[in-house]
């Protein structure tokens, strides 16, 4: 898997060395605090000093707090549960789609058959089901957009091994004794992996954005824990006055899925194989 230097990922490195700075490095920075609340510097604009003479560079939210420190925590919050839903997915999708283009037959049809239900189901409103009635958490939240990200993976994956299944290779260990458990571990997972890590990098995106979606409607991270999509829903309160407290995590928000959907791009630009699964992934 090559990475073609384009102008797209030079702005994507761009677009993600700006989040990485936000998410890693201001937590560093003395003053960095995103739950300490002075009402007496609320609602400041940003570059703008507060009566004890604290220097706030994206200003301060209703309850006076540092705009620059939410929208850092609130980064890491959203990497964290993307990346965990997405290693979830790809879990459980490379494994039930490598067990069923292996063995075929009714183990096939049931695997897919439920990955064509779930299909015929509008994401958004399982998820929004669901997180309605397991409640909001962190956690509950990873682990329910994992669930329902599987598919992608598990029908590139069920694909493939339709294909490697008759290669020379596993013919030949299956002929010598070797188990469809040990034909799976040893000679699909390897030819698969690669493939699956690019589906993961455009899933990523689409995880953050759902991520963001469901704590904007009141059914993802819950208070005080910052989320961009949360924060963008209380801002929404003061847009025409304060639009910053709106834009500020929608600009955090979009340089981080375009930085990630834009390399996503690179990596295919040298792998025809990997552009024909961005084609079937769309």
């Amino acid at each position: 898997m090559k990475l073609t230097f384009s102008a797209s990922t030079f702005i994507a490195l761009g677009l993600l060395a700006v989040v990485f700075v936000l998410v890693a490095i201001v937590p560093m920075l003395p003053g960095y605090d995103p739950y300490d609340q002075n009402l007496a510097a609320s609602l400041l604009a940003p570059g703008e000093t507060s009566f004890d003479g604290t220097f706030y560079l994206l200003g301060t939210d209703p309850l006076g707090r540092d705009m620059l420190s939410r929208l850092a925590l609130a980064g890491q919050v959203s990497l964290t549960i993307g990346l965990a839903a997405v290693t979830v997915s790809l879990v459980i999708g490379v494994t039930l789609g490598l067990i069923a283009g292996f063995f075929r037959g009714w183990v096939e049809n049931l695997i897919m058959g439920l990955a064509d239900l779930q299909l015929s189901i509008p994401r958004v409103l399982i998820l929004i089901a669901v997180a309605a009635l397991i409640g909001p958490s962190v956690t509950n939240l990873a682990i329910l957009l994992g669930l329902t990200s599987w598919v992608a993976y598990g029908r590139i994956a069920r694909a493939m091994a339709l294909s490697l299944r008759e290669r020379e290779f596993v013919l030949s260990a299956t002929t010598q004794g070797a188990t469809p458990a040990w034909n799976i571990r040893k000679h699909l997972l390897p030819n698969v992996l690669p493939q699956m890590m690019i589906v993961a990098s455009y899933e990523l995106g689409e995880v953050i954005v759902l991520e963001a979606s469901l704590s904007y409607l009141g059914l993802g991270v819950q208070p005080p824990l910052p989320s961009w999509g949360l924060m963008v829903s209380e801002g929404q309160t003061y847009l025409e006055l304060l639009p910053w407290l709106t834009l500020l995590p929608s600009i955090a928000l979009f340089m981080l899925v375009a930085g990630v959907q834009f390399l996503s791009q690179a990596f295919t630009a040298e792998n025809d194989s990997s552009a024909e699964i961005v084609k079937v992934r769309s």
